[in-house]
């Protein structure tokens, strides 16, 4: 059967990917992405041929690479982070339903890990993972989401915090969150997770709710018993140690 592997490539250098990831892209005739994450992966495989569309065209790419796929290809579908993590596995899944076409889905390191060791430990407990976007989902239920996870005190790692036309989004996310967690909350950002520039900022709920970040950070809010180490985000889990 034809082959088409959906591949999350984390940040995008390959000391980020997996082995499964470097195989599967090994193995490819094609690989297919937006143009960001294909510049990345070139450099890795320039003799590939390659598949590219903008931003905002995301399932005509997928029934792009699904075509190819059942012409007899083997295609690599990828997606930065984790492909089942806001990434095209789904679709692809969803489109490859009845065709001569054999999806492998291959794990890729998510913003919330690798920004989250960046930071230190800001995810060893319970947490929810939470996009600011609302392109695809109504802001009303991002309200409800950011919510109940506040209300259950769990960390939580927010995506896709700001924008051009959502410049808001993350001071009123925070003043939702701070209805039920108190100003001095650790929180933590990382931008560039894993790319040049890479930098990280530790600070308190309420100097969260005052920052500007871009859509290439990822935010990380703490539970109540996350704390600060040597300039580190921990949140325990409980462990009894010396």
């Amino acid at each position: 059967m034809n082959k088409l592997y959906v591949i999350g490539i984390g940040p995008g250098g390959q000391e980020y990917m997996t082995f499964e990831a470097m195989q599967a892209l090994k193995d490819s005739d094609l690989i297919v992405g937006y143009g960001v994450y294909t510049d990345l992966v070139k450099p890795l495989f320039p003799e590939k041929e390659y598949l590219t569309t903008p931003m905002k065209q995301e399932i005509e790419r997928c029934r792009m690479a699904v075509d190819a796929a059942a012409e007899g290809k083997t295609v690599a579908m990828i997606s930065s982070g984790d492909a089942g993590v806001y990434g095209m596995a789904g679709p692809i899944l969803e489109l490859a339903e009845g065709r001569d076409v054999e999806v492998k889905v291959v794990a890729g390191v998510t913003a919330a890990l690798s920004g989250g060791a960046v930071l230190g430990a800001p995810l060893t407990h319970d947490f929810a993972v939470i996009s600011l976007s609302d392109l695809l989902t109504p802001w009303e239920k991002i309200e409800k989401r950011l919510d109940a996870a506040a209300s259950a005190d769990f960390c939580i790692a927010l995506y896709n915090p700001s924008s051009h036309k959502r410049a808001d989004y993350l001071q009123k996310a925070c003043d939702i969150l701070l209805q039920h967690k108190g100003p001095d909350t650790v929180c933590g950002t990382v931008r560039n997770i894993g790319r040049e520039g890479e930098s990280f900022t530790v600070l308190t709920l309420q100097e969260l709710r005052n920052t500007q970040v871009d859509m290439f950070t990822t935010v990380f809010i703490g539970n109540s018993q996350t704390k600060v180490v040597d300039g580190r985000m921990v949140t325990p889990r409980g462990y009894k140690h010396d």
